[in-house]
């Protein structure tokens, strides 16, 4: 008798809770978890062969129920740094007996895709589960500071990652009326996993299905869902939300990554919607493990059993669903009450003529000045005299150069004003936010 409960253990079930529990809302209507584990199973009994996927639906819920499918089917999800057509080849030839499938009914350029059947299939059966060993999912890095890497992730990781976040977002709503949740982001970042795949699946909330962009469709969504709502989104999509004016539906919180956030944009959101906004802080190798309410605070909060070891080099990541330390490039102070302070990469810090500084900072100090849409301060590559020069990508339409550097010279040292700026139109953001570093360089080149 004493090993089934250890049997049980090494299972997961692909969906928490009773069969009646409202799992997600497409197009305004509930879906039951029942439905959805019929649905799933129909899906992986007509799954192609194979031993990975790359899950390219658009379609929030579509997502879910061919993730589950792909598991329940012995096979492994792969979350390509991109859905480019050259993206996603590159990543299917790296895995053994892979293939594409997606809600499009076509996907030019990649071969073998498969669509899923439209409308889904249902099945009746046992509920499905997973051995809590299998690996999920593979995640690749963005390849912001180099080339992607991939980090896989066990359903186990998940299942203690997802009681993880659900005490980054303690305190936003009562647990006996789970959220509703809306997100910008998309399902194939680890971020947008964790916050709008894991956490309907094992952690009690329902999800919309969709991924709204302009602000009158996200008040438009929001008001379409039950409340409490919790908003999942990005720092440049939630300035753009709060920049528009437009008049949101009130949600019991907000929740921001990817890029970091600053406290004047947290509190125009909080009062934008009227609920408080909680910044986690993560990786696609660590997943979240930290968080913090950036409107009142800058330093972060470790999620229980995270333990931080500061190196020359970044600092060592311990936590409950991380089989071994990660090592991160970023560097950090230690606070008490386990906390810490972000103190940037060490590839941003800059030394010049004696003065340090660092490009996070001088980023934030670019986005501060009036006019500024949005930007970057980086650092270029070695020229032939072995000089990394400071360069700025800005998007700006009522500003020039001379203009911009007057304003930069009352918050920057004059050692650290960049040396080429290119007014842009927009910059070439990853649908996170982020910014490849090669995408950047292209734009300063042309």
């Amino acid at each position: 008798m004493s090993a089934l409960p250890d049997l049980l253990a090494d299972r997961l079930t692909l969906g928490e809770g009773p069969d009646e529990r409202v799992l997600a809302y497409r197009r305004g209507h509930p879906v039951t978890l029942g439905q959805f584990h019929a649905e799933v199973r129909a899906l992986a009994a007509g799954l192609p062969e194979g031993r990975h996927a790359v899950n390219l639906c658009e379609d929030r819920y579509l997502f879910l129920v061919a993730l589950c499918a792909v598991a329940l089917r012995g096979q492994t999800t792969l979350l390509p740094p991109s859905r480019a057509p050259e993206i996603v080849i590159e990543t299917l030839a790296l895995h053994e007996q892979a293939y594409a499938l997606g809600d499009a009914a076509t996907q030019p350029g990649v071969p073998g895709y498969w669509p899923l059947p439209q409308p889904l299939a249902r099945q009746d059966g046992p509920r499905p589960w997973v051995p809590a060993g299998d690996v999920a999912v593979i995640g690749y890095t963005s390849g912001s500071t180099g080339r992607p890497k991939p980090y896989p992730k066990t359903w186990e990781a998940f299942r203690i990652g997802c009681r993880q976040n659900l005490q980054a977002l303690d305190g936003l709503w009562d647990p006996a009326a789970p959220a509703s949740v809306l997100a910008t982001v998309p399902s194939q970042h680890m971020y947008g996993m964790e916050m709008s795949v894991i956490l309907p699946l094992l952690g009690g909330v329902a999800i919309d299905d969709g991924r709204p962009l302009f602000p009158q469709d996200v008040a438009q969504s929001l008001a379409a869902l039950p409340a409490p709502r919790l908003l999942v989104t990005t720092p440049v999509h939630l300035r753009a939300l709060v920049d528009a004016g437009v008049a949101m539906p009130p949600v019991a919180g907000l929740v921001s990554a990817t890029a970091p956030l600053s406290a004047e944009v947290a509190r125009a959101a909080e009062a934008c919607f009227g609920g408080e906004m909680r910044e986690v802080f993560g990786s696609t190798e660590t997943c979240v493990f930290a968080s913090r309410r950036t409107a009142l605070d800058e330093a972060w909060t470790l999620l229980p059993g995270v333990v931080l070891s500061p190196r020359p080099d970044g600092t060592q990541v311990q936590a409950p669903h991380l089989q071994a330390p990660i090592l991160l490039a970023d560097l950090v102070e230690l606070a008490p009450g386990n906390r810490f302070l972000l103190r940037g990469r060490q590839a941003d810090l800059l030394e010049i003529a004696g003065k340090r500084a660092s490009l996070a900072d001088l980023t934030r100090r670019l986005l501060a000045v009036p006019g500024v849409h949005d930007g970057l301060v980086l650092q270029l590559d070695a020229d032939e005299a072995g000089i990394r020069r400071i360069a700025a990508l800005v998007v700006a339409p009522g500003l020039d150069e001379p203009r911009l550097l007057a304003a930069l010279r009352q918050a920057v040292d004059p050692v650290f004003l960049p040396r080429r700026i290119r007014f842009v139109d927009a910059l070439p953001r990853a649908e996170t936010g982020k910014l490849p570093r090669a995408g950047m360089l292209r734009l300063l080149q042309d």
